[in-house]
């Protein structure tokens, strides 16, 4: 809860990700796919998936950011639409963005503070 109340939320095309430095030792994330957002259970789990999939092989990029974070990764309809490429992409340009010390920027994102 304090990510959502405390944290910064980028909005992208297959996800909405909000993060939240957690002075730990490793990232951690959570995954939502609402019903009001994606739909029927089988669409729910199959965005839960992809999102999860994309943290997990986005650990490479996750290990070079020095500051570690709690992360809340949203998915959005259009996740529903593509395969794992583009919402893996799209996270990890994200996670670029704020190692580079720069959230906002890039193409269809946009950062605000919660």
């Amino acid at each position: 809860m304090r990510v959502y109340t405390s944290g910064m939320r980028i909005e992208g095309r297959f996800m909405t990700v909000f993060f939240l430095p957690n002075g730990g030792e490793i990232q951690r994330v959570g995954i939502t796919a609402t019903k009001k957002a994606i739909g029927k259970a089988h669409d729910r789990n199959r965005a839960k998936r992809l999102l999860r999939e994309s943290f997990r092989l986005s650990k490479a990029e996750l290990d070079q950011v020095e500051t570690k974070y709690d992360w809340v990764l949203n998915a959005r309809r259009s996740i529903l639409k593509v395969k794992l490429e583009m919402p893996l992409a799209e996270f990890k340009s994200i996670v670029a963005r704020i190692k580079g010390g720069n959230p906002s920027g890039g193409e269809g994102v946009s950062v605000s503070r919660v």
